[in-house]
């Protein structure tokens, strides 16, 4: 899973051609801020003058079993065409926009006029594309047609395509790998209500799917019920989650949770960190406090900052991903509710900006439905007829 996890990197040592499965979950997932049907809220213990950190250690319970036999069941169904129309349905909304009108827009079109460039321009920049990689694609767009390199609206379709594809393929850098014997560590970091935390537990259960030993960090301290939260996904994946009291320093909380980690071998911590505004210097400052404090146990770490947007704030989410860079280099993107929006455009704005690559896109509410981003297999979908 793009490099994520010891089992996927040992599985390529012995067969370098192998391709990891992609795990299959149930179509119920955890929203975000909610508990499972059924289970009580959990407190996170108040720490001991011994032990800063209570660890959660979830027993399999009849809701972990159902959810691990169900996933079982739905191993390795999505393949080939299904893959592609299920991520098709859920770029259905961004595809009505941007590739159906450019469909229209050549329709019934013989020649290529400054009239047709004109509303190619404009089309691009409503699906979000962003200013900066419309104006890019247009001026050369404009100096093809000139040459007669384009010379027919159908050609120009192809090359808007074209240009399109050279943008998601230019970010295409491996996750980094940790020392041996240290957990690989993914720093989740965004604003409120982006869908991180439910982004982790799904992430989580791939990773344990694909073999992999996995454990969570609750680092959000802030967000009500967001211990609670992250608790409800390690019972849900059978994965043990490091907590402490509500208001604790969350740098304090992933140092315990790295500790924890290494000494029992874990091959992936996830932690998760507070939603907060991109415009708030004291809380942005946090996320430099908790880079500098795990590499006191790893000069490494974290090995992926992974930044989680929501595709249906348009350019407010590449404004986001501008000022975390800034922050604390990101190495990896993902971008969550891509299924509710017309402006999944957003995503090439962001790839043109900031030389991150995507690691993840969220089209759904089910497990499976975080896939591994594939630039080619995101066009097709979304230009496939």
């Amino acid at each position: 899973m793009f490099g994520f996890g010891k089992k996927k990197r040992r599985e390529q040592v012995v067969e370098a051609s192998a391709q990891s499965p992609t795990a299959q979950m149930t179509r119920s997932t955890l929203p975000e801020g909610t508990l499972p049907e059924g289970m009580p809220p959990t407190k996170a213990s108040e720490p001991s003058p011994a032990q800063n950190a209570t660890e959660q250690i979830v027993e399999p319970g009849r809701l972990a079993r159902a959810i691990a036999k169900q996933a079982a069941g739905l191993q390795d169904k999505e393949k080939g065409k299904r893959f592609l129309a299920g991520l098709r349905n859920g770029l259905a909304r961004t595809r009505e926009v941007l590739t159906a009108d450019l469909g229209e827009l050549v329709t019934g079109r013989k020649e290529i006029d400054q009239d047709l460039l004109d509303e190619l321009e404009i089309l691009l920049l409503s699906a979000d594309v962003g200013i900066p990689a419309t104006t890019r694609i247009m001026d050369d767009l404009s100096y093809r047609v000139k040459l007669r390199e384009v010379s027919d609206p159908a050609a120009l379709l192809q090359a808007v395509r074209r240009h399109l594809a050279e943008i998601l393929k230019r970010n295409t850098a491996p996750v980094r790998q940790p020392m041996a014997g240290k957990p690989q560590v993914i720093l989740m970091i965004g604003v409120n209500g982006v869908g991180k935390t439910t982004t982790i537990g799904k992430l989580a259960r791939q990773l344990k799917d694909e073999g992999n030993s996995v454990m969570l960090a609750a680092g959000d301290t802030f967000r009500a019920a967001a211990v609670e939260q992250l608790q409800a996904w390690g019972e849900r994946n059978d994965v043990p989650v490091i907590a402490q009291h509500a208001g604790a320093d969350p740098a304090s909380v992933i140092f315990d949770a790295l500790q924890a980690a290494t000494a029992r071998g874990i091959d992936v911590l996830i932690a998760d960190t507070a939603g907060r505004l991109h415009n708030k210097t004291n809380l942005m400052e946090e996320l430099r406090k908790i880079g500098r404090v795990m590499k006191k146990i790893d000069p490494d770490a974290p090995h992926e900052v992974m930044l989680v947007l929501d595709a249906t704030t348009g350019q407010n989410a590449l404004h986001q991903a501008e000022q975390f860079n800034g922050i604390l280099p990101l190495t990896g993107i993902t971008l969550t509710k891509l299924d509710g929006t017309a402006k999944g455009g957003i995503l090439f704005a962001i790839a043109e900006k900031l030389d991150v690559p995507f690691r993840f896109i969220g089209v759904g509410e089910r497990v499976e439905d975080l896939r591994h981003f594939d630039a080619d297999e995101f066009l097709n979908a979304l230009f496939a007829p």
